[in-house]
């Protein structure tokens, strides 16, 4: 599959007992909408093979599985620290100011009190906040993702309204 094709979905953290199971941390908001996946992709020297699985159970932030023909601790430790895709087809429909960041790159952002900023370049995710960036007359600008600051998002027109702080789009333009 192409790399446009799949979404990360997380992680193989460790085995999981001793008849091959992995732990698998995942990086989903409800871990629940995967209740019915067939198989996973791992990613293996950039490549990313298909694994079905036997097997899915759910502990906290992660989901115990078994993957077919894997049915020992030894074969299943050769799996721990690859990360795991998703085809797109499973990623879960997103409505309101709710929003994916590949969904946005090329929405038109205007901000209430600035006007049309510019058009979304990408969404960043940094450790502790996702930001959207935005490249206005060569200049990068900064958006925090924040519920507080996103007012709307118009996927029919493609536009991102959002209110920033006072200031906070001057400052980068005036750099």
């Amino acid at each position: 599959m192409a790399k446009d094709d799949v979404f990360y979905f997380g992680k193989i953290v460790k085995t999981h007992g001793i008849k091959g199971e992995l732990t698998l941390r995942i990086d989903a908001k409800d871990k629940f909408d995967y209740n019915d996946i067939e198989y996973i992709l791992i990613e293996i020297n950039d490549i990313k093979i298909p694994y079905f699985l036997k097997s899915v159970s759910f502990g906290n932030n992660k989901l115990f599985i078994a993957i077919q023909d894997v049915d020992n601790i030894e074969e299943a430790a050769s799996f721990v620290g690859k990360p795991v895709y998703l085809p797109l087809s499973l990623l879960p429909v997103l409505c309101g100011n709710s929003f994916y960041g590949r969904e946005v790159i090329g929405f038109v952002l205007e901000d209430i009190r600035f006007g049309e900023v510019g058009v979304v370049a990408d969404v960043l995710e940094y450790p502790t906040q996702a930001v959207i960036q935005v490249m206005r007359d060569g200049k990068e600008i900064l958006l925090p993702v924040h519920e507080h600051i996103i007012r709307k998002i118009d996927r029919d027109t493609e536009r991102i309204v959002v209110d920033a702080p006072e200031g906070l789009i001057d400052m980068y333009l005036n750099m």
